[in-house]
């Protein structure tokens, strides 16, 4: 059976604090995860050894218990060893062969697991009888990232993602509410990493980016976007009709307009949790038509010798 170094696997220094630890361990996990590296059977195996890792040492009694084991015995990673040889079995040479479902060695299934050897009754961390406490501890918290457009944010929005985790791979269904903000957190409790000893499943915690389309650009809680204005109507001035999001309006083109210039239109912009609206801007884009009638092409000829004039 080989030893596992934990620390080494988080390519982390012994004397890491449990902030340090977290940190590594989210940095690690989303560098090998493998919704990030398909088919890259090494980072699916790395994927798995952090995460044993981190149930290990992101468990202070865990770590304590494991730092107790190594600094006894001074294994480095990878090393073959015989765990009867060290106090485990009574002498009987050990080997140990795992029956459980879990992505788990054999090392921690034979110290960590369900079945294993209790190393709190060696290293006297449970009392003079040895008795094995399992004290429940809740499921690691699964983050991830949801887009979803202004459209969607404005109305609210069912979305259906999958997620990869312990346990494989879950489809979910759940409701983005109306008015979500760019970078907003949305908890579903209970859908993350399962628990130990009884205790309950960790959350899943999507950060929300409200991101731009062609159609709209999301500045705050007010929303931008392109009006394609003909020559004449940006000189004369004039109407036309604009998307928004809840639907068409008329706006009044103001003569002399330039392209880049944004017209505002109040409380027609995004929405927030309060129901609080921000305001429309658009902005104008001066488009010349791709065809021209042998009219539209006297009077362009009529503009240009005027223009000459001056």
């Amino acid at each position: 059976m080989q030893y596992k170094d934990y620390y080494k696997i988080l390519e982390l220094d012994k004397n890491a604090s449990s902030e340090d630890i977290k940190k590594q361990y989210r940095k690690l996990a989303k560098k090998y995860h493998p919704d990030a590296n398909p088919g890259d059977k090494r980072a699916e195996e790395k994927f798995k050894e952090i995460n044993e890792a981190y149930e290990v040492l992101g468990d202070p009694e865990k770590r304590k218990k494991y730092d107790s084991f190594g600094s006894a015995y001074n294994f480095q990673n990878g090393y073959d060893f015989d765990p009867s040889k060290y106090g485990f079995g009574k002498g009987v040479r050990y080997e140990f062969k795992t029956s459980s479902s879990n992505d788990y060695s054999d090392f921690f299934n034979m110290f960590f697991g369900e079945d294993g050897f209790d190393l709190g009754s060696i290293f006297n961390f449970t009392g003079t009888k040895g008795r094995r406490v399992r004290t429940p501890k809740k499921g690691e918290d699964i983050e991830a990232e949801l887009e979803v457009t202004p459209e969607e944010g404005f109305h609210g929005v069912e979305k259906k993602i999958s997620i990869r985790g312990r346990e494989g791979v879950k489809s979910l269904s759940f409701k983005i509410p109306k008015g979500v903000k760019d970078g907003e957190k949305v908890r579903l409790r209970g859908q993350g990493e399962p628990g130990s000893y009884g205790g309950e499943k960790g959350d899943l915690i999507l950060t929300v980016k409200v991101k731009s389309t062609e159609r709209f650009q999301l500045e705050g809680n007010d929303l931008v976007t392109v009006m394609n204005v003909m020559p004449w109507d940006a000189a004369l001035g004039g109407e036309s009709t604009v998307d928004t999001v809840d639907g068409r309006i008329v706006v009044k083109i103001p003569k002399g307009i330039q392209t880049d210039n944004r017209i505002r239109v109040a409380g027609k912009g995004y929405i927030d949790r309060t129901g609080r609206r921000g305001d429309l801007y658009i902005r104008v884009r001066i488009v010349n038509p791709g065809f021209l009638t042998q009219e539209q092409k006297e009077l362009y000829e009529k503009l240009r010798a005027a223009s000459e004039v001056r």
